[in-house]
């Protein structure tokens, strides 16, 4: 999903991106089909490295978590789609099993600033 470079958004305090936990937030963009739909996304720190996805498959754009927060697969490896089971590498966002295979999660650019997180759409 190619999405337009935004501002900069603050999503949450940067003592709130610990190891082990996810942050859901929502972007004040919107889809363009359909229309005006709000997009939702996760941050989480992958090792010591801040990384954002939205949270949409790409198989059917549907959200990835099983419940608020929960995105890894049972061995706490991958990121996993709740519908299908597609798992992704949480570095890159690379499907690396199920119906996307070969496909990736769409990535935010993120960054800690002003002791927030912050995210925006990538080029």
């Amino acid at each position: 999903m190619n999405l337009p470079v935004t501002e900069w958004q603050a999503i949450a305090a940067a003592s709130d991106l610990t190891p082990g936990q996810f942050l859901e937030f929502r972007l004040t963009q919107t889809t363009g089909e359909p229309a005006g739909v709000p997009l939702t996304g996760f941050a989480f720190l992958d090792g010591d490295t801040p990384r954002a996805y939205l949270n949409a498959c790409p198989h059917l754009g549907i959200e990835l978590n099983w419940l608020p927060g929960r995105f890894m697969d049972v061995d706490n490896l991958f990121i996993q789609c709740s519908t299908h089971g597609a798992l992704f590498k949480p570095g890159s966002g690379e499907c690396i099993a199920g119906p996307c295979q070969g496909d990736a999660l769409t990535p935010l650019e993120i960054r800690l600033q002003n002791g927030e997180v912050q995210v925006r759409a990538q080029d």
